[in-house]
């Protein structure tokens, strides 16, 4: 570095600069020198130099450095002083020329600033660079340049999110642009083209880089997207959809039509102004309107003796009629008298829904344990109705909610105690009742039946959800027809506040309104760590009108409340009371809250290309998502190159990050600009998609190569990660995407009546008879309890009027695919009520 020189005085400036001269033996050579001094003519020596060009704010983008330029006139040297250093000389690049108007020699210096200079002290101060002139009369000083790191972050603060407004209303879309050096410049986009307010006043950006639709109009319907941009980069912000919807009005009202023969007029209107449109409502109110015409007005007819006979025969056929309808009526209840109302019969609490009069043949020795109804031989049905013979109406008599139509007659079949669903028709059905007109038309992931006392089993495959309807839940001479769906969380709007993540699906199970004598349970996974310590965990239920609301406090249950939780390492059981629509949502009581989320990846089935996609799916651990994304592999003809991984997400505040390590350099190079994918921790944490995912383009560097072995490492940023090994060959496809994850629930969807169950209908009645007494050595209910690792729900179980019938209840729900009853029978032994469990059937009980 040089010394600092000082400011001279006229009058030693001669002398000053010949003796620098002296010793720095500089010489000129012409155009461009590394010596930035020469000496002036006499004429000019009394100049103080003047700046030309001085140094300007520069950016440096990505590597590229930067130069600075000075330029003065007259002057004998020039030299760059960068945060309080003086630049080498050597680092000056030099070129003389003389001013053709005054004929004053102009000096021109430049230099350098790599991205390395400016990053040694950055976070310190800020970078900047002068330069300093002289002459033989003084110095100047020009102004400071500041030299700054560009960059673009890439997640938006705020993102504009979807709306659905009415016309004309005012529609705001609020962006917040990445954090860039230089600030972003922010523009908009509809549907991908730009949206100019200069073209149409309509549309107004404010200052802080929201959106402002004044009126909205039916042509504002897109997809908005924010557009930040600076030297750097140029980032889009996800899509955010609005809807613009037009409700329906009434026009005006017709004329009074003339009074007719019923002494009443009429006048209608009709909803066209406007027409509803795109999801608008209807108009509401009457559009047919009558009144009565005044006496003065009715038209006046005399009647004959021919409308005198004609209404005469008309009641004494109506009466004739009324009088066969009676007689009818009671022939058919004395030959109904020998049918039981509840349909009560020994054989269905034993081998399901049988014909009248046929028994099955009795083993000899054999136990209600061990012994099973053989329902795989034939099938039988049940002719007659199975409701109640004193329900002349023929309906539910509900008042608490609407109900599905009955059945169109009484006959019920089942192929070995298995419904015979027709989903097409079931869900048509469900679509004409106009409470289930917001259900998901979606198939395949909808399971219903038909269930009296008896109960029975709702299972949706292979997502983990089920709705355990236990015997006498349903009262006796009841009928209900119940299904089980899940939604999307697309087709339901359930509000997210703060830091509240959703942990569980969202499933619905109805219709709601059925009055129920015992709780249900509906299981469900969920995907947190099931410690109540970190979360604040609430079920939330949907009302009549849409809204949620917060029903119960998980680990502050009160048993005199119509909802109660289980909780499972992976599972949620719940008892509910009453049916409808629920999820569980949760509130992290610190960062050491974690989600759990299921990595799984996929790769296309066949290659014969250089180039070689993963996708990288991340989602909530549950089957229900995990179902969705194997279906949709599946039609993409995707297969799965690895088993599924579970990963910890904590409430960090930080953003998952991706990448793909040590891959053979030889054969494989990766074409991603960054060396890893970012995905935002609120798309994970509370965002509307269900899954996420993001793709690494590989090209291997001859088709020959096959073999693919790499790390796949995970982690959230400024936190702990794993790294998964990846061996396989491209051109085998070993493992199908339909394989045994999607086969891994092949039961039947809907078990209605005893082979619903695990235990006996009549063996279970019998525990219960013997248990649900208090004992004084302990030996009932609550040592069942303990035994089966339920003592925690000790005082919910204590609230009903049968304890144990609860504690068999959650046993079935929990046990129903790997539940062994004879580990069942080994713990009444255990506790000496084994001959509650082992009896012989009589031929008046079968």
């Amino acid at each position: 570095m040089l010394s600092a020189p000082g400011r001279c005085r006229r009058s030693a400036a001669p002398r000053l600069l010949g003796l620098w001269l002296v010793l720095a033996g500089f010489t000129s050579t012409g155009g461009s020198e590394h010596a930035a001094t020469a000496a002036l003519p006499a004429a000019f020596s009394d100049l103080l130099p003047h700046f030309l060009v001085e140094p300007e704010d520069e950016y440096i983008v990505k590597n590229k450095p930067v130069t600075l330029t000075c330029r003065s006139t007259p002057a004998t040297q020039i030299y760059f002083k960068c945060n309080g250093e003086w630049v080498h000389q050597d680092d000056h690049l030099i070129e003389r020329t003389v001013d053709p108007a005054t004929a004053l020699p102009v000096m021109q210096v430049t230099i350098e600033i790599t991205r390395q200079q400016v990053e040694k002290i950055f976070g310190l101060d800020e970078y900047w660079c002068h330069c300093v002139a002289w002459s033989t009369t003084g110095t100047q000083k020009s102004q400071k340049a500041f030299i700054r790191i560009a960059y673009l972050r890439k997640n938006f603060e705020e993102e504009p999110q979807g709306k659905e407004v009415a016309l004309d209303q005012e529609v705001l879309l609020r962006c917040h642009p990445p954090e860039g050096v230089p600030q972003a410049e922010v523009e908009w986009q509809r549907n991908e083209d730009l949206v100019d307010p200069a073209s149409d006043p309509n549309y107004f950006i404010t200052t802080d880089h929201n959106l402002v639709i004044k009126k909205a109009r039916l042509a504002d319907t897109g997809n908005y997207t924010c557009v930040a941009k600076n030297i750097v980069a140029r980032r889009k912000s996800n899509s955010a959809t609005v809807l613009i919807y037009v409700d329906g009005g009434w026009s005006e009202w017709s004329k009074w039509s003339a009074c007719g023969a019923d002494c009443s007029m009429w006048r209608s209107r009709e909803c066209t102004q406007p027409s509803p449109g795109t999801g608008g409502k209807d108009c509401q109110g009457l559009d047919l309107q009558s009144i009565n015409c005044t006496s003065e007005q009715c038209p006046q007819t005399v009647s004959g003796a021919e409308d005198v006979a004609l209404y005469v025969g008309m009641v004494a056929v109506a009466l004739c009629l009324t009088l066969l309808l009676i007689v009818v009526v009671m022939v058919y209840r004395r030959k109904k008298e020998g049918l039981d109302a509840d349909v009560a019969d020994s054989s269905i609490l034993t081998t399901g829904f049988q014909p009248m009069g046929i028994k099955p043949s009795k083993p000899e020795n054999s136990h209600l344990l061990t012994i099973q109804p053989d329902l795989t031989t034939t099938t039988t049905s049940y002719q007659g109705t199975l409701r109640s013979r004193h329900d002349t109406a023929g309906k539910f008599s509900m008042t608490n909610g609407p109900l599905l139509d009955p059945l169109p007659n009484g006959s019920h079949t089942l192929h070995n105690g298995k419904l015979n669903p027709d989903p097409a028709e079931f869900v048509s059905r469900l679509s004409t009742q106009s409470y289930f007109k917001t259900l998901p038309r979606d198939v395949a992931n909808t399971s219903y039946g038909t269930f009296n006392f008896l109960g029975g089993r709702l299972t949706i495959p292979n997502t983990g959800i089920s709705l355990l309807i236990p015997p006498e839940a349903i009262p006796r001479g009841k009928i209900y027809e119940i299904y089980l769906t899940v939604q999307r969380k697309e087709d339901l709007r359930l509000p997210l506040a703060g830091c509240q993540t959703l942990l569980s699906p969202i499933v619905s199970c109805g219709p709601p309104g059925v009055v129920l004598s015992r709780p249900v349970i509906l299981s469900m996974d969920h995907c947190f760590d099931a410690c109540l310590d970190n979360w604040a965990v609430r079920l939330k239920k949907q009302n009549y009108e849409g809204a949620w609301e917060d029903v119960l406090l998980m680990g502050e249950e009160l048993v005199s409340e119509p909802y109660y939780c289980q909780l499972e390492a992976e599972t949620c059981r719940l008892f509910s009371e009453q049916l409808g629509t629920f999820a569980l949502v949760g509130e992290s009581l610190h960062m050491g809250a974690a989600k759990r989320l299921r990595l799984v990846l996929f790769s296309d089935a066949y290659c014969s290309t250089l180039e070689y996609n993963i996708r990288v799916y991340c989602m909530d651990d549950i089957q229900d998502v995990f179902k969705e994304v194997m279906q949709m592999e599946r039609q993409l003809g995707g297969r799965l190159i690895d088993e599924p991984h579970v990963l910890l997400f904590k409430d960090s505040y930080h953003n998952l990050r991706l990448s793909i390590h040590d891959m053979p350099q030889a054969h494989w190079r990766s074409k991603l600009l960054a060396g890893y994918q970012e995905i935002p921790f609120y798309h994970i944490w509370n965002g509307s998609q269900r899954y996420l995912h993001c793709t690494f383009t590989l090209e291997r560097l001859s088709l020959s190569t096959c073999e693919l072995t790499c790390q796949l490492c995970v982690w959230q940023v400024e936190g702990e990660g794993q790294s998964f090994a990846l061996d396989f060959n491209i051109a085998k496809d070993t493992r199908a995407v339909d394989s045994e994850f999607l086969l891994m629930d092949s039961n039947a969807t809907a078990l209605a009546g005893p082979s619903a169950f695990q235990i006996p209908y009549l063996i279970r009645q019998k525990i219960c008879s013997s248990l649900d007494a208090p004992c004084p050595n302990g030996a009932d209910w609550r040592m069942l309890a303990q035994r089966l690792k339920l003592e925690r729900h000790m005082s919910f179980f204590a609230s009903k009027a049968s304890p144990t019938s609860v504690i068999l209840d959650l046993w079935e729900a929990q046990h129903f695919h790997s539940g062994n009853i004879n580990q069942l029978a080994a713990v009444m032994a255990d506790i000496g009520k084994q001959e509650a469990m082992i009896f012989l059937v009589s031929d008046g009980e079968c």
